[in-house]
C-alpha cells in the first residue's frame, strides 16, 4: 500500500505556519503525540500514581523500537538518552587487557566520542578515523585504524555536521574480521532511514526519540545483540535494571537477563506516552517508503542548490547521504536568524546551515528554502560559491 504522505502532513499543525526543515534537531509535533502528552496529564489528574499504565507504556515503547529495528524486545533497553545508553554499555567493557582500543570517527556527535575518551582513565585507548581531502571518511581509513587490539568501533550512521552517511556494512565487515564489535549511533538517521539491525550486522545501536522518531526529548534506546546481553554486565545500574523490579533487594545487584540490565531508575513516564505515539506514526507510514521520500527530497534540494550556484557540502551519492542537507555559509548564526524571521525553521552547526527533511516535507518546502537563500545569496554565500 502506498503511504498517503499528504494526509500524514496534515497531522502536524506547525506545518500550516512554518516551512519546517529542522527534524534533525527536534521534529515537528504531531496531533497524536500532543494528545498522548495530554492523556498523561488526564491520567495524573484522574488517578494520580497510575503505575500499571506507566509500566505498560514503557514496555510498548520497547516493543515498537524492537519492531522498527527488526529485533526482539529482550534486546532493547529504554534509556533516558543516547548518552545514558552508551554510558551503561561503556561501564560493561573491560579495558585492562591488550584489546583496549576504541575506534571512533571524526564524524561523531560529541557524546559518542566524549564517553569513550572518559574511559581512558579505565585503560581505554581512543583512536580517531580522520576525513579524506573531499570531506568524507572512506573505508580504507577504517581499515588502517581497526586492528587486533580494537575492542569496539563506535560510529555514527549520519554525521550531524554535514549529513554524510558512513558505509556501515563495510565498517562492520572490517571490524568483525578483526574481532571488534560495532556500536552504531543512529540518532541522525532512524525514522528517516531504515535501520535493520540484523541486515547491518552491528552489535549495538543507540538512538533517541526527539528527531525523526517524532517523539520528545528525555527518552532513548539501546539495542544489544542477544549474544552480548548476558556476557556484558554494566556497573551502572538501578532498580529497573534488575531481573525482578519488585524485589526491592538492597543487598545484591541481580541484573535482568534481557537488555533491560542496561536501564537504570524510574522511566521517563510522560516521555513514554509521546515516544509511543511517535513510533506508531513512523511504523504506520512505513520506514521503507519514508526513506524513499526523504532520499528524493534531499536529492531535489541538492539539485536546486546547485541551480542557484550555492552547492551543499552533503554528498550527492544516495548511499552517502542521510536526511540532512548542509549548506555552507558566511555568518551562519545571522543567516539562521534571517531564515527564522521568514518562517523557515532550520539549524546550524559549524559553518553550515542544516536543512533536515522528513516525510512530512514537500518539494514546495525545499523551493521556499532555496528561494530565500537565493535572495540572501550576496550576503551569506561563501565567497567561492
Amino acid at each position: 500500500m502506498t503511504t498517503d504522505f499528504e494526509a500524514l502532513r496534515r497531522r502536524f499543525p506547525v506545518l500550516e505556519r512554518k516551512t519546517y526543515l529542522n527534524s534533525g534537531s527536534y521534529c515537528a509535533l504531531a496531533d497524536t503525540v500532543r494528545d498522548a502528552i495530554n492523556n498523561y496529564m488526564d491520567d495524573r489528574l484522574a488517578v494520580g500514581a497510575n503505575w500499571d499504565v506507566w509500566i505498560t507504556k514503557n514496555e510498548s515503547v520497547r516493543a515498537l523500537v524492537a519492531q522498527l529495528l527488526g529485533v526482539t524486545s529482550d534486546e532493547i533497553a529504554i534509556t533516558a538518552s543516547a548518552s545514558a545508553g552508551i554510558n551503561a554499555l561503556a561501564s560493561a567493557f573491560d579495558f585492562s587487557g591488550p584489546r583496549n582500543k576504541v575506534v571512533v570517527s571524526d564524524f561523531e556527535f560529541p557524546t559518542n566520542a566524549q564517553i569513550w575518551h572518559a574511559q581512558e582513565r579505565r585503560g581505554a585507548r581512543v583512536v580517531h578515523v580522520p576525513r579524506a581531502a573531499d570531506g568524507y571518511i572512506p573505508l580504507e581509513h577504517f581499515e588502517r585504524a581497526i586492528d587486533e587490539n580494537t575492542q569496539l568501533v563506535a560510529v555514527t550512521h549520519v554525521c550531524f555536521r554535514n549529513g554524510a552517511r558512513l558505509d556501515i556494512p563495510g565498517i562492520v565487515k572490517i571490524a568483525h574480521a578483526r574481532g571488534a564489535r560495532v556500536l552504531l549511533d543512529t540518532y541522525q538517521a532512524i525514522g528517516a532511514l531504515r535501520v535493520d539491525a540484523r541486515a547491518l550486522g552491528v552489535d549495538f545501536i543507540v538512538g533517541g526519540m526527539l528527531k525523526y522518531l517524532l517523539g520528545t526529548a528525555g527518552i532513548g534506546f539501546l539495542y544489544v545483540q542477544d549474544r552480548w546481553v548476558r556476557e556484558l554486565v554494566p556497573t551502572q545500574s538501578g532498580w529497573f535494571a534488575q531481573q525482578n523490579i519488585a524485589a526491592m533487594d538492597i543487598f545484591a545487584n541481580n541484573p535482568s537477563e534481557s537488555a533491560r540490565r542496561f536501564e537504570a531508575g524510574t522511566p521517563a513516564v510522560v516521555n513514554c506516552y509521546a515516544a509511543e505515539a511517535g513510533l506508531k506514526i513512523v511504523l504506520e507510514a512505513d520506514p521503507a517508503q519514508i526513506e524513499a521520500r526523504v532520499r528524493a527530497l534531499t536529492g531535489y534540494c541538492l539539485r536546486r542548490l546547485a541551480d542557484i550556484g550555492w552547492p551543499a557540502v552533503t554528498p550527492c551519492d544516495d548511499a552517502r547521504r542521510g536526511p540532512m542537507v548542509a549548506v555552507p555559509a558566511r555568518n551562519t548564526a545571522e543567516l539562521f536568524e534571517r531564515l527564522t524571521a521568514a518562517d523557515i525553521v532550520t539549524s546550524f552547526r559549524d559553518k553550515n546551515i542544516r536543512a533536515t527533511c522528513h516525510f512530512y516535507n514537500t518539494e514546495a518546502d525545499i523551493d521556499r528554502f532555496v528561494a530565500e537563500l537565493e535572495r540572501l545569496r550576496d550576503e551569506f554565500a561563501p565567497t567561492s560559491a
